[in-house]
Formats: structure tokens, C-alpha cells, sequence
């Protein structure tokens, strides 16, 4: 969910986009945003796919069943346009019609992508997650999550 939507109910163009960018991770990748984890950090998928692509190790994101088949040109394009997608900032996202572009031109020139949205480290700690509605205890203490809706 965009990040103008998810926090302050704004809806546009753009917010459509984004979640084309997740999407577009997470097919590269094999893995999905929600869950996910990773053994080096505690980022989510796109803080992930942004580091990696910062370092300039944005093959470590394809999934392995790609191995046999993939164009590297054509991952590094995928990553790229999925990163964009999910920048920060509205405004910084291209349009639908700019991602078909980018994403069906060879040699399309592309622009760096900014920081993600929801770029942030995540607690891995079991009494401070949410998943659920829970009830945990822990010597003698006992804490209670309940979720409600907006």
C-alpha cells in the first residue's frame, strides 16, 4: 500500500504504481514484502532490494529458479523500474505508462532510483511484533496486543 494512502488516506495515480513496484520486487525475487525476512537484516522486502541495489548486488535479490533463464541487463532493468516505483515520495514515482515504457525498451535510459518507502529497520523481537491479536508472558509479566481497524 502507498505510503500517502497507508498514513494519511490520500489516493492517486501514483499510489497504483507503487504497488506495480512491489509487485514487480517480489516477482523478481520469488519472496513476498509481507513476511518477509532475511538473515542479514531486518528490513522489509524493498529495504532489502535497496540496499542490495545500493551495493550494487541486485543479482543476490533473483530468486534462485531464475538462475538457468535470466538476462542480467533484464534483472537489473526489473529491479531498477521496481525500485522507482517505490520511492518515497509520490511525486519521485514515474507514471503507468512511463514503467510499460521502461520496462518493454531495451536500452531505455533510467533514471536512480531514491530511497523506498517504509525503508526502516524491524524488530525481530517476539514480545514487540504484531501479527495478531495475542496474549504473551514472559517472567511474570504479561503483555496484551489487540488490533483495531482505522
Amino acid at each position: 500500500m502507498a505510503p500517502e494512502y497507508a498514513i494519511d488516506g490520500k489516493f492517486s495515480v501514483k499510489s497504483d504504481v507503487f504497488s506495480l513496484g512491489v509487485v514487480l520486487l517480489e516477482i523478481v525475487s520469488g519472496k513476498k514484502n509481507r513476511g518477509f525476512n532475511n538473515h542479514d537484516n531486518c528490513h522489509t522486502l524493498l529495504g532489502h532490494a535497496w540496499l542490495l541495489w545500493k551495493e550494487d548486488k541486485f543479482l543476490e535479490l533473483m530468486d534462485e529458479s531464475l538462475n538457468e533463464t535470466f538476462v542480467e541487463s533484464e534483472l537489473k532493468r526489473c529491479v531498477q523500474v521496481g525500485l522507482l516505483c517505490v520511492q518515497k515520495f509520490a511525486e519521485d514515482r514515474p507514471v503507468v505508462s512511463s514503467v510499460l515504457f521502461m520496462l518493454g525498451t531495451d536500452g531505455a535510459v533510467l533514471p536512480e532510483p531514491k530511497e523506498p518507502a517504509f525503508f526502516y529497520e524491524r524488530s525481530l523481537n517476539p514480545i514487540t511484533s504484531v501479527s495478531s491479536p495475542s496474549m504473551k508472558s514472559d517472567n511474570n509479566t504479561m503483555t496484551i496486543t489487540d488490533l483495531e481497524a482505522r
